[in-house]
């Protein structure tokens, strides 16, 4: 597990389980809304809402769930949220990142601070961590597209940095600058990516051991389960023998 899952230094993601659907939905509903309510309601014309839309689609969010989250964002009476972004340590002296969307910011900087509090975590200043961290965009594939050296020589031709290839997927790295671009030019090579975004990738990642594995854990799901949250990143690595002990 490094960062979030088996995909290498990506950010915290749970699957998508039944029990956890309504929250990933809604969720996805929300970056669906502001996406095109900064932009247009164009998903052709607006790449935040195209990026959002294909991250609806990998967790096989209805058509019309979608649907109803873009006509939302012309809808006068409806909430305005604001994105701001937290960063802090964890336990094992990991640099979390955790980007928020909110409608009421002391509620949400009150949640997001109880839960690196009582997690062994302590919250930081703006720029405490992020300097950890690239920005970087992400193109996402599923694994079934190629094997690794395939996806890797398409990538490149496609003006990409890097790509990060496991059983679970690929995950192709480029600048923000060229992200759509070059998820443009993949979807030429590959087909449709499963998910485009723009993400912070660690520098560099803290090994965590089995003692401290299970209260990293637990920290990163608190921080995954609070309605505001959108996103989590950090800079560790779980082993794959470590982690399946706490997945069992």
């Amino acid at each position: 597990m490094a960062g979030h899952s088996k995909f290498k230094n990506i950010q915290h993601r749970k699957g998508a389980q039944d029990k956890k659907r309504a929250k990933i939905f809604a969720r996805l509903a929300k970056e669906i809304t502001v996406a095109a309510k900064l932009g247009m309601p164009d998903v052709d014309a607006n790449p935040r809402l195209r990026s959002a839309v294909l991250a609806a689609r990998s967790q096989n969010m209805p058509k019309d769930n979608i649907e109803r989250a873009i006509k939302k964002s012309s809808d006068a009476n409806s909430e305005s949220y604001e994105e701001i972004r937290y960063e802090g340590f964890g336990p094992a002296g990991l640099g979390v990142i955790v980007e928020t969307m909110t409608d009421n910011r002391n509620r949400t900087a009150s949640e997001v601070r109880s839960a690196f509090s009582k997690n062994g975590g302590n919250m930081g200043e703006t720029g405490s961590v992020s300097f950890m961290f690239s920005r970087v965009g992400a193109i996402e594939f599923p694994a079934d597209i190629g094997d690794a050296d395939f996806v890797f020589e398409a990538a490149i031709e496609a003006g990409a940095e890097d790509v990060s290839s496991s059983e679970e997927g690929h995950e192709v790295f480029c600048s923000v600058e060229d992200l759509h671009p070059t998820a443009r030019a993949l979807e030429t090579a590959l087909g449709e990516p499963s998910g485009i975004s723009i993400i912070w990738r660690p520098q560099n990642l803290v090994d965590v051991d089995e003692e401290n594995a299970e209260q990293v854990i637990k920290f990163m799901d608190a921080l995954d389960d609070l309605d505001d949250v959108q996103n989590v990143y950090a800079n560790f690595d779980i082993a794959d023998d470590i982690m399946d002990k706490f997945s069992s």
